[in-house]
């Protein structure tokens, strides 16, 4: 590890308080001029560091921007996130934990940006990824579970995004708050979570299955959430919000990063168990509506009878002809 991430894992674990440089730079066995320019360089990063000769340094409180020493601190997990790449851009935090897995990176690593360049979403799509205001991240999972249960993944990590930001914002109290339920995540099936009516995460699940074993040798998943997000571009501002446009203040996001990763952990522990499925079919937002789905270039219309106990979306025809469908986009009508 550099002098530099080490200097910033030691404000990381001491935020708000004050270390001199001389204790700093007897701690890591380098002059104090080592550890000005290392703090200088932290700073031309982004980092908000008050302090300078004589005065100690300090990282302030109200930091925000992400680092693997800040989201270490917040973790209660077994496995998940005990090693992270962070990165100030990148193309796709997906694109790079597969390109990881393939190597054999270890289940729980975690890829995270502060800005993606080509963040991708389902069938194609782009995820509008702005610099330092949504949190872009990808963790790689290796469960022992057959191929059949794997849309049972998706639902854990829709599961655990609504558990982060349901209590990033538990004690947001603001007037500029918006009305509804401004407070309570919903599901829209597969994978996009909504606030209000609008879409606030996508998730990107990603497979690879091991011929020889017979079932999934890894699985990513990739998260885009509108944190602090101010704007969008005019063909998302009708359909897309962000926790902050719908609380009426910031939140914090390493600390929301981190909560993602401890609700992740918790909720993989429950996959093929009934309190999973059905907590994700309490938040779930088609059940009894009229939908349309469209997968393969073709769009087919139903009522959603809900999910079944492996993530399959139930829906029924008009002729009364009931299916389980494992892929598609959908579209609520009504």
């Amino acid at each position: 590890m550099a002098l530099k991430e080490k200097i910033l894992q030691l404000l990381e674990a001491n935020k708000g308080k004050s270390i001199s440089g001389n204790k700093i730079a007897t701690q890591m066995n380098v002059s104090r001029s080592a550890v000005w320019k290392a703090v200088n360089l932290l700073r031309e990063e982004g980092y908000s560091i008050n302090g300078g000769t004589n005065r100690g340094y300090c990282l302030t409180s109200d930091n925000d921007k992400l680092s693997e020493p800040a989201i270490q601190n917040m973790l209660k997990t077994k496995y998940i996130g005990k090693s992270i790449d962070m990165f100030k851009t990148i193309d796709s935090t997906n694109t790079f934990a597969k390109s990881l897995a393939q190597l054999g990176a270890e289940s729980g690593h975690v890829v995270a940006a502060e800005h993606q360049t080509e963040g991708r979403g389902r069938m194609g799509r782009q995820f509008f990824s702005p610099n330092c205001q949504g949190i872009y991240m990808s963790v790689i999972i290796r469960p022992n579970i057959p191929i059949e249960q794997a849309m049972g993944i998706t639902a854990c990590a829709a599961v655990a995004v609504c558990d982060a930001i349901e209590e990033s914002i538990a004690d947001i109290e603001s007037p500029g708050k918006r009305e509804g339920n401004a407070d309570h995540c919903m599901i829209k099936w597969v994978n996009d979570i909504y606030l209000n009516d609008r879409k606030v995460c996508g998730i990107l699940t990603e497979a690879s299955v091991g011929i020889e074993q017979g079932g999934l040798d890894y699985v990513v998943l990739g998260f885009g959430i509108n944190v602090n997000n101010y704007n969008f571009p005019d063909e998302l501002r009708n359909t897309a919000t962000s926790i902050r446009l719908e609380c009426g203040e910031s939140v914090s996001r390493t600390k929301l990063a981190a909560s993602l990763l401890n609700h992740l952990e918790q909720r993989l522990e429950e996959l093929g168990k009934s309190s999973l499925m059905d907590e994700y079919r309490r938040r779930l937002v088609l059940s009894g509506r009229i939908i349309d789905v469209e997968n393969n270039g073709i769009t087919e219309r139903f009522e959603c009878l809900g999910v079944d106990d492996i993530g399959r979306l139930l829906v029924k025809r008009g002729n009364g002809q009931e299916l389980a469908l494992t892929s598609g986009t959908v579209t609520v009508l009504s």
